[in-house]
């Protein structure tokens, strides 16, 4: 898909999540993350803190917004998950370009009337295979969940899915783009992932990922599908029509 013109469009980073202290000096925090994955493409970022409280002023104050991943649950009574939701369904509907990971790709599905629970298959950790409609039948990236999207909103159309994860990329039209693995994760930062919080998982399943995290995933491709999504010359509506448009975006 290749690079596209640089045009230094401002992207917002709603972080919703952080790596554990004791990474970031090798790996970084989850927005800086971003930033590498979406490095040298012409992006501007700004990082704003939702899991803190911290919310942009407006959906405009960005030309698009991307959603990190986080430990925590969509469905948690955590006091910043709905205003997080109001402000996705006002961007949503102000056609300002929205980009979900992990718990970005459900909090998306959530707030436009999909379901996220606790699968009750269990955990998917270490590097997947999924096939990407229109890219690639076997790709590979870093997953690492246990929530899943297990009903998908009526606007959402699936282009992404494993034998595990039935709901593991979904397109919205022009308006937004999320997938539940991690193209920002590198082999590496999962393999420290790992050590770090692998306590928390069955032993025979994080023995299985640890043989999983070693060579090349598809990180670039998927990096070249955000980036062309974020460029499509999204033409954002006014501040009341956005606002109106919004009433009708059922949660």
């Amino acid at each position: 898909m290749g690079k596209l013109k640089d045009r230094g469009m401002k992207i917002g980073i709603l972080q919703t999540g952080r790596a554990p202290e004791d990474l970031h000096e090798q790996h970084g925090d989850y927005d800086a993350m971003f930033r590498r994955l979406l490095a040298g493409r012409g992006f501007e970022f700004v990082t704003y803190p939702v899991l803190d409280g911290v919310f942009p002023d407006s959906v405009n104050d960005a030309e698009g917004w991307l959603i990190t991943g986080s430990r925590f649950g969509v469905y948690e009574p955590h006091p910043w998950i709905a205003p997080l939701e109001d402000f996705l369904r006002r961007a949503y509907a102000a056609g300002v370009p929205l980009v979900g990971i992990c718990f970005g790709h459900q909090i998306l599905a959530q707030a436009l009337g999909g379901k996220v629970e606790k699968f009750a298959g269990g955990w998917s950790v270490g590097v997947e295979r999924y096939a990407v409609e229109g890219l690639l039948d076997d790709a590979r990236l870093v997953a690492w969940h246990q929530d899943q999207v297990v009903e998908k909103p009526a606007d959402a159309e699936v282009i992404a899915t494993s034998p595990f994860c039935r709901f593991a990329a979904l397109a919205y039209g022009d308006r937004a783009l999320s997938f539940q693995p991690h193209p920002e994760f590198t082999p590496a930062f999962g393999a420290d992932l790992l050590k770090a919080r692998g306590k928390a998982l069955p032993e025979e399943l994080a023995a299985k990922a640890a043989q999983s995290l070693e060579g090349e995933t598809s990180t670039p491709a998927i990096a070249d599908m955000i980036e062309a999504f974020l460029r499509r010359g999204q033409v954002g509506k006014t501040v009341p029509e956005a606002e109106a448009e919004a009433q009708t975006v059922k949660p």
